[in-house]
């Protein structure tokens, strides 16, 4: 297919996804309780605060066995979305319950221009996620194993192609089907504390994308090696191989890589929401195709802001010398 004809298919696929109606809410995610971490100077006494009007969760109170909270916060922060991760006693291994309310909570991040960048934390200390859950996959059917990898893949592929700046804030270890979740993220930050043996390392072979993922983010040859050696870094060497974009030092609560995230997820929401989810649109499907036809997709996606009154704030902003004020329209 010539470049012109190329440019012409991708374009319309641009201009369908755009035009694509709304999905329907799902109800299954109710407003409750918020979470703040107060950090003591011993680690071992950080607690969790929770104080009114701040969280949307999955039931009416935060319990142990609640495998994933999802957190709406406000105030100067309002935008940010922090998908909590939950699973203490399978250090948040991912299960068929944990892969079911992620993809509830995607679908209704999906449709919620509200939302303006989203951070995927661990609420366990010391671990991210360590990849599949071996206990309940060891005790699957045969038949049950395909629909559930299925949905694990189809969960990792939507939250990748969240329209929203995504974060992936990995306090401790990132391990197999983990660290792929994190790969499909648009940003990762790592701590690099060895008491918790922070690694990045893939004893199995990939099911969620990571064959695909890792060699877009570090290079062939690079992710080939890491593979086939099961290689496991911490997060400065991870960051040298640029598979963090930021590796920080850990603080005595063990959440030091989700305050650097959150860092940056203040940084974006100051952005215009619109041109920000078109510029993550752009660099996505550009990075699929040849050049021009990437640039081809660059003016459909600007074409998309022209219009909007988030543009002319922007203009307005820069001629009266001051901070614009978008608002998403």
């Amino acid at each position: 297919m010539q470049n012109g004809s190329m440019a012409a298919v991708a374009r319309g696929r641009l201009l369908f996804q755009l035009s694509r109606s709304k999905t329907q809410l799902i109800t299954s995610v109710c407003r409750a309780s918020g979470g703040l971490l107060k950090c003591p100077t011993n680690k071992t006494q950080c607690v969790r605060l929770f104080h009114p009007g701040s969280v949307r969760m999955y039931s009416s109170d935060v319990k142990s066995g609640e495998d994933l909270i999802v957190r709406y916060l406000d105030g100067e922060d309002s935008g940010i979305v922090v998908l909590g991760i939950n699973r203490p006693e399978a250090k948040n291994a991912i299960s068929k319950n944990l892969v079911a309310m992620m993809s509830d909570a995607v679908e209704l991040l999906k449709v919620d221009n509200q939302v303006r960048t989203v951070v995927l934390c661990s609420m366990v200390p010391g671990i991210f996620c360590a990849g599949a859950d071996l206990k309940e996959r060891a005790k699957m059917q045969q038949s049950e194993v395909g629909p559930f990898v299925s949905k694990a893949r189809a969960l990792i592929t939507d939250l990748g192609a969240l329209p929203m700046p995504t974060i992936a804030a990995i306090d401790g270890a990132a391990l197999g089907g983990g660290l792929e979740m994190a790969l499909a993220c648009d940003i990762r930050v790592a701590d690099n504390d060895p008491k918790y043996n922070n690694v990045i390392n893939q004893p199995f072979f990939f099911f969620l994308g990571g064959t695909q993922r890792l060699p877009r983010t570090v290079g062939v040859s690079v992710a080939k090696e890491l593979i086939f050696a099961a290689r496991v870094l911490n997060g400065v060497e991870a960051k040298s191989l640029g598979l963090v974009n930021h590796a920080v030092d850990q603080n005595n609560c063990g959440d030091a890589a989700y305050l650097r995230a959150l860092d940056l997820a203040r940084e974006f929401i100051s952005q215009g929401p619109i041109a920000i989810r078109m510029a993550k649109l752009a660099i996505n499907q550009g990075m699929e195709v040849d050049l021009k036809t990437g640039l081809a997709i660059e003016e459909a996606c600007y074409a998309q802001v022209i219009p909007t009154k988030d543009r002319l704030e922007g203009l307005q902003a820069f001629k009266e010398k001051r901070p614009p004020r978008f608002k998403g329209e």
